[in-house]
């Protein structure tokens, strides 16, 4: 009789979620990290970098939307967007939805992610990777933030993993306050600051070193099911104040002209209003900043 065949998330040393395989799609040891990817049961295919869930599809709506959506009509005038990370391909995809946006360049240091990518989670990116208006560099993000012009990007996406290992150095003060260089006067830059039930430190720490850099510095939440542990925390940093305060029907307004009205299954412009009121539990790792 065959055995069940579960994989186990190693985030946290004594709590965590573990999934039942269907089919191991692919195992890799890239230059940077361990990469697998396979078909659950419960949320189809699922990647997986150095134990760590990193997306599935059933539920990778949940952060692609509020990570490339908030930041984008939150500006109201984004014409030039630097992703870093998301080897996926879905912030992407997300980003290029908005009719306003004329050139999207995305940065991902693992090359070997987004071939694995591309052949087993394709649904993810769609038509992304060969969108004319869209850069895929395979490269590292901290040498591009350093060499890229003064003010040439309105928003800054960064979706790395946690501070640890690769995704260590896109936390430190040289990264934020390149992008901070780089980013246009309203310009603003966010990205993924864990799970503050499980990892405060990472809200609190980020906060600190982002507050050096920008004029605004706070966080924003989305429930994605598969970062387990509550809310996921997405760090906001902006050059200038008043963008997390537009009303749902200005955003509402700045969606139908970027054409992603319908297109979304968690962010709507409500959502978008209310993701930046923080529980007290949340925004105490705020105030050091």
């Amino acid at each position: 009789m065959a055995t069940d065949s579960w994989i186990n998330e190693t985030l946290y040393p004594d709590w965590g979620q573990r999934f039942l395989v269907k089919r191991e799609l692919a195992r890799a040891q890239s230059e940077f990290q361990d990469i697998v990817l396979f078909e659950s049961f419960s949320h189809g295919r699922v990647m997986v970098l150095d134990g760590v869930i990193q997306i599935t599809e059933r539920d990778e709506f949940v952060y692609q939307e509020m990570l490339a959506h908030v930041p984008l009509l939150a500006h109201g005038a984004a014409k030039r967007v630097l992703i870093i990370g998301a080897g996926d391909g879905g912030v992407l995809r997300r980003v290029l939805q908005h009719s306003t946006v004329e050139k999207a360049v995305m940065v991902e240091i693992d090359g070997e992610v987004i071939r694995l990518c591309k052949e087993h989670l394709a649904d993810i990116a769609g038509d992304a990777w060969t969108n004319p208006r869209g850069e895929v560099i395979v490269g590292d993000g901290i040498d591009y933030v350093r060499r890229a012009a003064d003010a040439s990007f309105d928003v800054i996406i960064v979706d790395s993993t946690d501070p640890i290992g690769v995704g260590e150095v896109l936390f430190t003060d040289e990264f934020y306050q390149n992008t901070a260089r780089i980013l246009t006067a309203q310009g603003i830059v966010v990205n993924q600051c864990g799970v503050p039930f499980m990892q405060a430190d990472e809200l609190r720490e980020t906060s600190i070193r982002r507050a050096k850099f920008f004029q605004e510095v706070s966080a924003y939440v989305a429930a994605v099911p598969t970062y387990v542990g509550g809310f996921m925390t997405l760090g906001w940093s902006a050059k200038g104040t008043g963008m997390r305060a537009v009303p749902a029907a200005e955003i509402r307004a700045r969606a139908e002209q970027a054409g992603i009205l319908g297109l979304t299954r968690y962010w709507s412009p409500e959502i978008h209003a209310s993701c930046f009121h923080l529980p007290p539990y949340i925004a105490e790792n705020l105030d050091q900043a």
